[in-house]
């Protein structure tokens, strides 16, 4: 019977993430004859070249655009760590919830897939906040996880963020929305 990865010993979890971090860098490497940037591309987004440029703004604006939001998990999909940005969508979801049933059930199903030691989905966080949110589900409400999506906020506003704007990626689709308002063809 499957234990699940609770089953595994921390030395595998722990070459698993490790291996997981590799092949993410394998993808960026230009050698390996095409562009990350169109990794992702199939559904063929056509961006404005003024909203594209203006998820430079801040980290805010970019998560305010829908289309800046989409194109920021796909490059996080291509760095195989998509699950803050996954945890805060669920946080912000969850936040919306008025059913106090529907609220616990919620709580706890973020907190499996996202928080805990090894969860599915585990975000990066410090035990002692880890530990202040597990304690914030003992009387669930919708401010139960405020400080662990304000601290996956802030790692992906540090680290994730400007990795995006840096990237091949993100060159990418302002290279198309450019050629766009051009009425240059892409090369996809």
């Amino acid at each position: 019977m499957c234990r699940g990865l609770s089953g595994l010993p921390t030395s595998c979890l722990e070459r698993a993430k490790e291996f997981k971090t590799r092949l993410g860098i394998l993808l960026h490497k230009p050698e390996l004859g095409h562009k990350i940037g169109n990794w992702n591309h199939s559904t063929k987004h056509r961006y404005a070249l003024e909203e594209v440029l203006g998820w430079k703004e801040s980290f805010d604006h970019l998560l305010k655009s829908k289309n800046g939001m989409a194109a920021f998990q796909g490059f996080l999909k291509t760095e195989f760590s998509d699950e803050n940005l996954e945890f805060w969508l669920a946080c912000e979801e969850y936040k919306k919830t008025r059913s106090k049933t529907k609220l616990v059930s919620r709580a706890n199903r973020i907190f499996e897939e996202y928080v805990q030691n090894e969860a599915p989905r585990e975000v990066n966080l410090d035990h002692e906040t880890r530990e202040v949110t597990r304690n914030n589900l003992t009387v669930v409400t919708p401010a139960c996880f405020e400080e662990a999506q304000a601290k996956t906020h802030t790692l992906m506003e540090k680290d994730s963020y400007p990795r995006f704007l840096k990237s091949a990626y993100y060159r990418d689709l302002v290279e198309q929305a450019t050629s766009h308002r051009m009425g240059k063809p892409t090369h996809t």
